[in-house]
């Protein structure tokens, strides 16, 4: 499957997908089954990566996620070390929000000896880091300031230099762990100015909410610390039809 067209099919016909974030710090490898049983039921992508990942266990999860299911596996580094060749794409993350070069151009650089001899679908992100209302792990990691929700007009015109700049993809991230996920006003200002896909994440703890981010715009809403805090989440949604 080629994955990026996926999204681009699915966001024209309408059609709404979800993506569950699993932080390889966070999951044990050897409980794995149950979960991904639960993600198959409803998500159509598996993303995998976290701020701070120890060297080799992105790999591992990745390793296991491809015995227990058949939904592509999706790259989220928060640096050059978290690759593995298992998966299936990686989101070729830019923080364009951000001021700091080693996460707009440096990491990107230091992954090239080993991603360009891998087989991965690589998608070109435009990453935008909106204020959550915490400090999260990326702001700390990246050690770049968020977007205030306040500055709509500056969040739309970054996204669409992202697109300008050739991104494929705009990801809205409010963090891990945000207390206040991106708004609704946001999503919809920052969709009415792209001609590619929108992800958003960060903060989304309820099916209102989820469905809230799909009205406004969202193409893909990823779910990360919800599902982290109860695996049960999905089951809230049941046979909700996003589209």
């Amino acid at each position: 499957m080629n994955i990026y067209q996926h999204i681009i099919d699915c966001a024209q016909q309408g059609k709404k997908l979800l993506a569950i974030l699993l932080d390889p710090d966070k999951i044990e490898v050897t409980s794995i089954k149950p979960l991904v049983e639960k993600i198959n039921k409803k998500a159509n992508f598996v993303f995998v990566g976290g701020s701070t990942v120890q060297n080799g266990v992105t790999e591992k999860l990745v390793d296991a996620l491809k015995e227990h299911t058949q939904l592509p596996v999706v790259l989220f580094p928060g640096n050059y070390t978290q690759l593995s060749d298992k998966a299936d794409a990686l989101l070729f993350l830019s923080l364009i929000s951000g001021d700091n070069p080693e996460y707009l151009i440096h990491q990107q650089v230091k992954s090239i000896p080993k991603l360009k001899n891998m087989g991965l679908e690589i998608i070109s992100t435009g990453y935008i880091l909106i204020d959550g209302g915490v400090e999260t792990s990326v702001q700390k990691v990246s050690n770049t300031k968020p977007i205030s929700q306040q500055n709509i007009e500056l969040i739309s015109h970054t996204a669409l230099a992202g697109q300008y700049a050739g991104k494929k993809l705009i990801y809205l991230e409010a963090g891990s762990g945000a207390k206040n996920f991106v708004s609704e006003k946001i999503i919809k200002t920052v969709k009415a100015t792209l001609d590619i896909p929108l992800i958003v994440g960060g903060g989304i703890r309820s099916k209102e909410q989820l469905l809230n981010a799909y009205k406004a715009g969202a193409d893909v809403v990823v779910v990360g610390t919800a599902f982290e805090q109860d695996v049960d989440f999905l089951n809230t949604l049941h046979d909700e039809n996003f589209s």
